[in-house]
């Protein structure tokens, strides 16, 4: 059985923060789950551009509010309660509102390593 924090988590190297967001990698690769669970925070008034190519995410909002725009496509309001999923490997753009950071439960399969960050093109890297 595997048990952790949050807090503790947050206060190691699980936690990885960017410019537009900070993620807290409760479950990795290693843990030999199939999966990977983090807790991000998109940080109020921002953008970021994501496109998992190699990854499929699915994305569930625990607080805040903001938007999901698919590349080519649809926009979405999001709020808390609200569950996306990338199956598709959707390119798209993230916003979270003013004054309105968005706390999100993420579901990452292939799950990640843990230090991953975005690329120029907004994917993360698939590591073997």
């Amino acid at each position: 059985m595997i048990v952790r924090t949050l807090d503790e988590c947050r206060d190691s190297e699980r936690r990885v923060v960017a410019e537009t967001w900070e993620s807290v990698r409760m479950l990795l690769k290693d843990d030999n789950m199939g999966f990977s669970f983090h807790i991000t925070t998109i940080f109020e008034n921002t953008e970021t551009h994501i496109h998992y190519q190699n990854h499929l995410e699915s994305v569930f909002c625990m607080s805040g509010e903001g938007e999901i725009e698919v590349v080519g496509g649809e926009t979405y309001p999001i709020k808390p309660g609200t569950l996306y999923i990338l199956d598709k490997h959707d390119e798209h753009y993230l916003r979270a509102y003013k004054d309105k950071e968005m706390v999100m439960a993420c579901v990452f399969n292939p799950p990640i390593t843990g230090q991953e960050v975005h690329d120029e093109n907004g994917v993360y890297p698939l590591v073997d």
